[in-house]
Parts: structure tokens; sequence; C-alpha cells
């Protein structure tokens, strides 16, 4: 499961140049923080919060890339450079994605950091 959704190079990577305590401790307070910016996701879509929305899907892509959460990443890249769409229904539907590929990913990255 992991192999597909955490590029294990990137995670490895993140170990041996932060070390494996400090990356463990930067995954934590990811896994802490990352709910709360897909809840700033859907709350900016409902207000209409276009810099909130782009913030938001900034960091959570971001922080994907650092541990290697590839797919979390590339659609946050998207809801990022897309903004706030026109039709909502589609933001929904991106964002039901995001919370798909966050859960995955979180999964995955709780089983690499447990050994």
């Amino acid at each position: 499961m992991s192999e597909s959704v955490i590029d294990q190079n990137v995670y490895a990577e993140l170990q041996s140049t932060a070390g494996a305590e400090f990356a463990a401790e930067l995954l934590d307070t990811f896994l802490e923080e990352a709910p709360g910016m897909l809840t700033d996701l859907r709350s900016a879509r409902a207000q209409g919060d276009a810099e909130c929305f782009r913030r938001a899907a900034h960091s959570l892509k971001s922080n994907g890339n650092t541990f290697g959460a590839v797919s979390l990443a590339a659609l946050a890249r998207e809801l990022e450079l897309a903004g706030l769409n026109a039709d909502p229904a589609h933001d929904l539907d991106a964002l039901a994605k995001l919370d798909a590929a966050y859960a995955r990913a979180a999964a995955a990255l709780r089983k690499l950091c447990s050994g």
C-alpha cells in the first residue's frame, strides 16, 4: 500500500537529511495539522475566500512533497493553481479526492514511521 502512495525514496531522503527522529516529529506535526488544512479549504470554498483556499492548498502540496505523498501533493497543486473554480461542484469533488488522498497518505506514512 505505502509503495504506491508514498515515494519511499523521498521519505528516506528526509530521514537521512533531517534525522529519523526529527522526521518523525515533522510527520506527527503534519498529521495533526493536515485535517485543519482540509477544513480550511472547505471553509474557504464556502466563503469564497480565494486567498485562504490557495494558501491551504499550497501548504498541503508542500507537506505532501516533503513526505513523498505524491498523489496528495499533485491534487493539492491542482487546487492551488486552479484556485476557486466557478463551478463549486468541481471544487467539492476535488476536495473529496484530496480528503481520500490524505487518508491514504496518512495511513501509509504512519506505517512507514512505525517500521
